[in-house]
């Protein structure tokens, strides 16, 4: 059997308590019956990101991965996703059994990632990958105007909550583009959490986006994060602006739509951040949105 990690199960306690704990006991004998039942061989260390276990495993010769995930509406979202995609400029999945959480895919290239890119061109893959999984959405997925509204809703409790980090007029401005932004989203498949540590190598294709979260709405939504994430390297190499215009270009989106759906997310990623305890994210955020706004 498997041994899990210290930090993820630490982590997976921290997070979900003694159902967390029960998870952790039972993950060697999941991914025990796993193996079995899709015919895989373990064949490297056990790795691990925030909610999810991936394990390195061998089926009949072929290398592949087996993920499985803390079981939630977003695994089942992202084998859903991954199954639309089909292997179009993101992993393939081979299988699935979305109320364990769990998923076969193809093993990537784990050790090179768009993070080791000099960001010129990290941000030109990243934009293009971002417009080529923008297929129409399949009816199963969320709405970006739902969650547009609910976060409409949260933003002023948490911005009291967290000792009013920001000016009221940012935090009025954010719910008010929310809201409008909303209204009007469209249909697309939008991966909200491309960044570049979860663009992998791979060997059909250059590089390959792994770890989806998903919304069905405007292309846009899926911008902040790649600004936030390598915030540093884009100032030291002519600046925030000229990046987030090359992004802009590389997906085909529209500039101000995408410059106001960042806006939003960065200010519930600013709140999101300080109520979990981190210090540079936030920062970041708060220059993004000095910037855009």
């Amino acid at each position: 059997m498997i041994t899990v990690p210290d930090a993820f199960a630490a982590a997976a306690v921290t997070r979900a308590g003694e159902a967390g704990r029960a998870w952790i006991r039972d993950l060697p004998r999941i991914v025990e019956d796993l193996c079995a039942q899709w015919r895989l061989a373990v064949d490297g260390p056990v790795m691990h990101g925030y909610l999810g276990l991936v394990v390195p495993v061998n089926r009949e010769r072929e290398p592949c991965v087996l993920k499985v995930a803390w079981p939630d509406e977003s695994s089942a979202d992202e084998a859903a996703a991954l199954a639309a995609w089909d292997g179009r400029g993101a992993v393939r999945l081979l299988e699935a059994q979305p109320e364990l959480g769990a998923m076969l895919l193809e093993r990537l290239d784990y050790t090179r990632s768009l993070d080791d890119v000099e960001i010129a061109e990290a941000v030109t893959v990243a934009g293009r990958l971002l417009r080529r999984l923008a297929i129409p959405a399949p009816a199963r997925f969320r709405p970006l105007r739902a969650a547009a509204e609910e976060l409409a809703d949260s933003l002023p409790e948490r911005w009291q909550r967290t000792g009013r980090p920001m000016p009221r007029r940012l935090l009025d401005q954010a719910c008010e583009l929310a809201t409008q932004l909303g209204a009007s989203a469209g249909s697309l498949l939008v991966n909200y959490d491309l960044h570049y540590q979860d663009v992998l190598a791979a060997e059909r294709e250059p590089w390959l986006a792994v770890d989806p979260k998903v919304v069905a709405g405007d292309l846009e939504y899926g911008v902040a994060q790649l600004l936030w994430r390598r915030l540093e390297d884009m100032e030291a190499s002519g600046g925030l602006e000229r990046h987030f215009r090359a992004l802009v270009e590389a997906a085909e989106l529209d500039y101000d739509r995408a410059r106001w759906w960042t806006l939003v997310r960065c200010v519930d990623y600013w709140l999101w951040g300080l109520g979990i305890g981190l210090t540079e994210d936030p920062a970041r955020c708060a220059l993004i949105t000095s910037r855009l706004a």
